[in-house]
C-alpha cells in the first residue's frame, strides 16, 4: 500500500471515530479516559497539534467543535451530566 492510500485510509478512520462518538453522546468523557486512556478533548488536541506541525493554526474551541460536531459549551450544555 502506498503512503497517500494509507493516509487516505487513516483519515477515513479518523473521521468515522469522531462520528461514532459523535453519536455515542452518553458515552462520557471520563469513560473513554478510564477505558481507553484519551476522550473527545484529547482527540481536539492532537488534532489541533498535527494542525501545527503543518503551519496551520487552529484554535481550541474550533478544534473541538470539529470533534464534538458543535460548539463545546453547547454540547456540555446538552449532554454533559
Amino acid at each position: 500500500m502506498d503512503d497517500n492510500t494509507k493516509k487516505e485510509l487513516q483519515s477515513a478512520v479518523f473521521e468515522r471515530l469522531i462520528e461514532h462518538l459523535r453519536k455515542r453522546k452518553d458515552v462520557r468523557n471520563i469513560d473513554l479516559m478510564n477505558l481507553a486512556g484519551f476522550c473527545r478533548n484529547c482527540l481536539s488536541k492532537w488534532y489541533r497539534e498535527e494542525a501545527e506541525k503543518k503551519e496551520i493554526n487552529i484554535s481550541d474551541p474550533d478544534a473541538r467543535e470539529h470533534v464534538y460536531g458543535m460548539p463545546y459549551q453547547e454540547w456540555k450544555e446538552k449532554y454533559q451530566k
